[in-house]
């Protein structure tokens, strides 16, 4: 439904702000049983790595954000936001703005909404943007964690993600991951 405001066709602010908001149709989502088995394999076969990694070494390797990238780089994989330069870029970016805020700002309410709204303004202006990244400043800020968390588990973690949805989602016939890299 596209909703017009001509000056033939006058409507208030306020009633056309929330016409909007009302929507139209139903979902143009289909299941798909393939992609999403895809999507079972490559998620669990993504965590367990990580999870192994971490059991294994007794470092943090895994963060909930990853949860979603994998969401996005198994079911979504051919999205510009899924690539790796936004699964690898935008955590790494997001991270960092996370880590700069906290060590110089400390551990707020207000910290963490600049940090988020830092986190996506520097990925859209980079280029990078990928959503669950979004949430990497308030984890770091809320764990208080050392710069040491931009490398293990985030950038190390993000390149295991693009490494095995590269694996994963090219056993596919009708799958090409990535679709660009840069």
């Amino acid at each position: 439904m596209k909703i017009e405001q001509t000056a033939e066709n006058p409507q208030s602010k306020k009633g056309y702000y929330f016409k909007k908001m009302k929507g139209g149709g139903k979902s143009p989502l289909k299941v798909n049983v393939k992609d999403a088995s895809t999507g079972l394999l490559g998620g669990f076969i993504t965590i367990l790595i990580l999870s192994l990694i971490t059991y294994k070494t007794g470092s943090l390797w895994l963060m909930a954000p990853f949860g979603a990238s994998c969401v996005l780089a198994f079911g979504a994989w051919n999205a510009p936001l899924s690539q790796p330069r936004n699964i690898i870029g935008g955590h790494f970016i997001s991270t960092l703005t996370g880590l700069v805020i906290y060590n110089l700002l400390g551990s707020h309410p207000w910290t963490l909404a600049l940090g988020v709204g830092l986190a996506i303004f520097f990925m859209a202006v980079t280029k990078t943007t990928h959503p669950p990244a979004g949430a990497d400043p308030i984890v770091v800020i809320q764990g208080a964690y050392a710069w040491s968390y931009l490398a293990f588990p985030v950038f190390v973690g993000s390149v295991i993600i693009v490494a095995v949805a590269v694996i994963i989602n090219n056993l596919r016939n009708n799958r090409q991951y990535p679709t660009f890299w840069f």
